[in-house]
């Protein structure tokens, strides 16, 4: 039972999905087409066509087609016609392709309310032909019911923010025992794409809290940054940012693919990551992160690369981890990697002082290794390597991130500032008001989890 639907919603979700699964592609041997490719009875891609190999993304066509498990979804058509227009245009089914006709114009509540609300009913139809489908080729022995979804979207765009947030909800109904991952673009704290993110990041924040089980933010300023000073880039363009955030989804998901020695599961995440349902937003970095001119002059060993995973230039959010404590650390090692290597450098990075846990969480580290190297698009900034590890951690400096978010929406709520236009749309004034305070209560609760414990029996003794 390791079937995973992925939904991609919004521009930013299509993108990232194209970059995605143009990589899913190369990694398992298919075509732009859905065919197998030809000529590889090389050990090296022994592992490609194994039933188990395919079965966690792709469902398997009559005709021994590869179709991805996938659903996009956009409120105008013009970046999924790139796809249907692109080199992969074969390779996707094209009822899992939903446009509409009117975009959201930034307001979440169009993307919820109105022009979502239209799309709704037509897109969760097409979830469950998916699942069906999946179902029937597989045998329902083996999938009774799905690993989960993986939903990629942006919290800052009207349709990422407000269909989303309905289709999170509508998931939750229908298919409520599914684990539900987010990969979500969150706003910069500089760089802003719309005067109203803040609200739409707040609003479609609020309806996370109960619909998404684990939530993978990213923001593009610090990728952004990574990208012009780890991979030389003057000018990054989206291409460069995408390709960069699926290198790190496929490392998070190569343990559902591919063979190891600690494989990780969809469920595990949630399990080893979040000790309270609201505490769901870890942080994600990724090492190394190299041009292919200077990966002839590094050394990459497996404690070099766990320890820039802890350094803030990694880190795909903008905050300091550093001046916060970290609840709960997940490192997934793919490639050339063996436990005894792994074990060393994690002792070595409990013994920095600078890295902090709190203190009723002593173990701290979830460890997965995969053999499979990473694999990267050709023509990519990336360089072809032999072992990465993504480190996905839990921490309290998230909040920062939070904080700043909150800040901003509080100058422009102060004075109803375009309130008007989402209340035109259906929506009550009263939710702003809700999200925002259920904002300043996780900020709250992140506090408190930093704070160091009481000693229960010294407690006692001071009270007799």
């Amino acid at each position: 039972m390791r079937e995973i639907v992925s939904i991609h919603i919004g521009q930013a979700g299509v993108q990232i999905g194209n970059a995605c699964w143009e990589l899913y592609c190369l990694e398992h041997g298919i075509l732009p087409n859905g065919q197998r490719c030809e000529g590889t009875t090389n050990k090296q891609h022994k592992h490609w066509f194994s039933g188990e190999s395919f079965s966690t993304f792709f469902n398997e066509t009559g005709r021994g087609r590869y179709v991805p498990r996938a659903v996009f979804v956009d409120l105008e058509p013009t970046v999924i016609d790139e796809i249907r227009t692109g080199p992969y245009k074969q390779l996707f089914h094209p009822d899992q392709m939903l446009t509409g006709k009117e975009d959201a114009a930034n307001n979440y509540a169009r993307g919820h309310y109105t022009i979502g609300g239209e799309i709704i009913d037509v897109f969760m139809d097409r979830i469950r032909k998916v699942v069906i489908f999946c179902r029937y080729h597989i045998g329902c022995d083996q999938c009774s019911a799905l690993q989960g979804f993986v939903l990629f979207n942006s919290l800052s765009g009207g349709t990422g923010s407000g269909l989303s947030s309905l289709i999170l909800e509508r998931i939750t109904a229908d298919y409520g025992k599914c684990t539900k991952l987010q990969y979500a673009v969150s706003p910069s704290p500089r760089v802003s794409t719309s005067v109203v993110e803040p609200y739409n990041a707040v609003l479609t924040t609020h309806s996370c809290f109960d619909n998404s089980d684990v939530v993978f933010l990213m923001d593009n300023e610090a990728i952004y940054d990574i990208c012009m000073k780890k991979l030389d880039k003057d000018l990054p363009t989206y291409t460069s940012l995408n390709r960069l955030i699926c290198q790190i989804i496929s490392s998070m998901s190569a343990s559902l693919r591919f063979e190891g020695a600690l494989n990780v599961d969809l469920k595990e995440f949630e399990t080893n990551l979040v000790p309270y349902p609201r505490i769901h937003f870890p942080l994600v970095s990724y090492a190394p992160i190299i041009s292919p001119e200077r990966a002839y002059h590094e050394r990459l060993s497996i404690q070099e690369i766990t320890e820039s995973c802890f350094h803030t230039s990694n880190l795909m959010v903008k905050c300091n981890p550093r001046l916060g404590k970290y609840i709960a650390c997940c490192l997934l090692y793919r490639g050339d990697v063996v436990p005894k290597d792994v074990n060393a450098a994690i002792v070595n990075m409990k013994s920095k002082k600078h890295i902090q846990f709190v203190d009723w969480c002593p173990t701290g580290f979830k460890i997965g290794i995969n053999y499979q190297p990473p694999t990267t698009v050709p023509g990519s900034d990336l360089a072809q390597i032999s072992r990465a590890v993504c480190m996905l951690s839990n921490n309290t400096a998230i909040a920062e991130a939070w904080s700043c978010l909150n800040h901003k929406f509080d100058l422009m709520f102060a004075k109803r500032a375009f309130v008007h236009w989402y209340v035109g749309e259906g929506m009550e004034e009263g939710e702003f008001t809700e999200a925002r305070e259920d904002l300043a209560a996780l900020e709250k609760d992140y506090e408190e989890i930093g704070i160091e414990s009481v000693d229960e029996d010294s407690q006692y003794d001071h009270e007799y």
